[in-house]
């Protein structure tokens, strides 16, 4: 069997495991990167609806389950960089209330273990990292901060219309937060595919592009590509992680370390931490209190076709705008709130691909005739929504959502919203957790190891060398894309872990 050595082992090089590479990176420590996937291939297929959505071309040919039995292919995408190589670029802060406990018709999410305020400047360094753009001063809800680190991009002329007549309704449209190499020098070309694709142009701020590209060739990081991690194995006690066992070409091997970072995604973190049960921890690693693989969230997502049958949508890049004046609710109904944010713009392969038995070319008449927004709120934790590991290696998937009558009220107002904007006709499609791409929970932090997985700095209350950082470690999922704040965290959890380097370095 292979063995590698190494001081630290990050699994997983998305967001969260990116962020903490990013800022160890220099400290002289021997970083060892596993990556179940290989670097995404630039090719004609990345911007081709058809092989993306109907021939499913990048996304994961492994199954899992349902509750009910069912089995289908997740929509999973192993490449380096994680799923933020197929992410709308949307780069939200949380606001200072997502970080206190609260409920939504009577279901509670928690409080964090963290505040705003501990989180802001790791914020702003992620924001510069990735390139953020945008503008501050317009969202009601905007946090304490300073300027975004490059303007927004403007809105194309059907986007700049809606955010006219969203206006004169009272609300306040502002240019949604995103990561994009655009404007004078910049690389994106406005190619109609940036939601749900991957970037021919190297344009999108993604983990590979704007973190790992800069450090691959770095002396301390060594990535190993193909790498899938299978489990992790503890000392006789459980106690410490001695090892990560991966599988290669068909070959298991190992890399050894006194420092883990787990940060392989919510549902497949939770996976790992159960598949390297032990002795010590017959329940999976991490799992002394039991909330491993629960209180699985994904969040309320609600795709809303909004079509003018009299005017064409030419729009390349329609991720310019977001509504936020209903994030406290509605008025008369304080449960029923959430973020409003334009979706990329569709197309009828990705309508086919949902509905196979449309014809063509009515599905391709609404893609040229909607404008595409999301409706998104907060998906309350429910325990026994979860991640299993079933005999012979499977996996089940036990999605049980939380506060779905507040978010179909809240897409209620949002349809009549934008049926006062000029489209007569809006047409609702939901997402659920076969498409993952804010997965969230299974891994929580909190003060109490009784009833978390995690201290606030993402460390293991029952490991002292594990840490897990990706979106398992969200004690709630708010009503805002996760992607920044994996990566604030992530920055948070790697200057500790870099100080903490030092300081023993320099005691030694």
């Amino acid at each position: 069997m292979q063995t590698i050595k190494a001081d630290i082992v990050i699994i997983g090089s998305g967001v969260g495991g990116s962020a903490v590479a990013h800022q160890l990176a220099g400290s002289g420590a021997k970083i060892v990167m596993l990556e179940r996937g290989d670097f995404l291939p630039n090719e004609p297929q990345n911007s081709d609806a058809e092989a993306v959505f109907l021939q499913e071309h990048y996304k994961t040919r492994e199954e899992w389950q349902d509750a009910s039995g069912e089995r289908y292919r997740p929509g999973q995408y192993y490449y380096v960089g994680g799923h933020t190589k197929f992410y709308g670029t949307a780069m939200f802060r949380f606001r200072p209330m997502d970080f206190r406990a609260t409920t939504i018709d009577g279901a509670s999410s928690p409080a964090w273990p963290i505040s705003y305020e501990e989180l802001a400047p790791y914020y702003e360094t992620a924001e510069r990292l990735y390139g953020v753009r945008g503008q501050s001063g317009i969202d009601p809800t905007e946090p304490p901060r300073n300027a975004f680190p490059h303007a927004a991009i403007p809105h194309e002329p059907t986007i700049a219309r809606l955010a006219k007549r969203l206006s004169a309704q009272g609300l306040h449209p502002f240019p949604m937060p995103s990561a994009v190499d655009f404007g004078d020098g910049g690389s994106c070309q406005r190619c109609g595919t940036c939601d749900a694709f991957a970037c021919r142009f190297s344009a999108k701020g993604d983990a590979e592009t704007r973190v790992l590209r800069p450090l691959v060739t770095h002396p301390d990081l060594q990535l190993e590509r193909n790498a899938q991690v299978t489990r992790l194995i503890a000392d006789d006690q459980g106690h410490r992680i001695l090892a990560a066992e991966f599988m290669r070409d068909g070959l298991i091997a190992r890399v050894e370390a006194p420092l883990f970072v787990l940060s392989a995604g919510a549902i497949n973190s939770a996976l790992i931490l159960l598949r390297s049960a032990c002795a010590g921890a017959p329940d999976g690693l991490a799992n002394r209190s039991g909330v491993v693989g629960r209180y699985l969230m994904n969040h309320h997502l609600t795709g809303l076709m909004a079509i003018n049958p009299l005017a064409r949508n030419d729009t390349r890049f329609p991720k310019t705008l977001s509504v936020n004046d209903l994030y406290n609710g509605l008025p008369g109904d304080s449960n029923a709130r959430g973020n409003i944010q334009m979706l990329g713009k569709i197309q009828g392969a990705m309508i086919r691909a949902t509905y196979p038995a449309m014809p063509r070319m009515l599905a391709d008449w609404l893609g040229h005739h909607s404008v595409d927004v999301l409706a998104m709120s907060e998906d309350t934790p429910e325990a026994d929504s979860r991640v299993r590991l079933l005999p012979g290696n499977r996996v089940e998937v036990d999605y049980r959502p939380g506060s779905t009558d507040a978010h179909d009220r809240f897409v209620h107002h949002v349809r009549g919203v934008l049926r006062r904007s000029g489209f007569p006709v809006v047409l609702r499609h939901g997402f659920g957790i076969r498409a993952p791409s804010h997965q969230c929970g299974t891994v929580r932090m909190g003060d109490d190891p009784a009833t978390s997985a995690l201290d606030a700095l993402c460390r293991a209350h029952d490991h002292p060398n594990l840490y897990v950082v990706d979106g398992g470690f969200f004690p709630s999922s708010a009503a805002l894309n996760p992607a920044l704040t994996i990566a604030a965290q992530g920055l948070r959890v790697g200057a500790h872990l870099r100080e903490t380097r030092m300081r023993q370095s320099q005691s030694a």
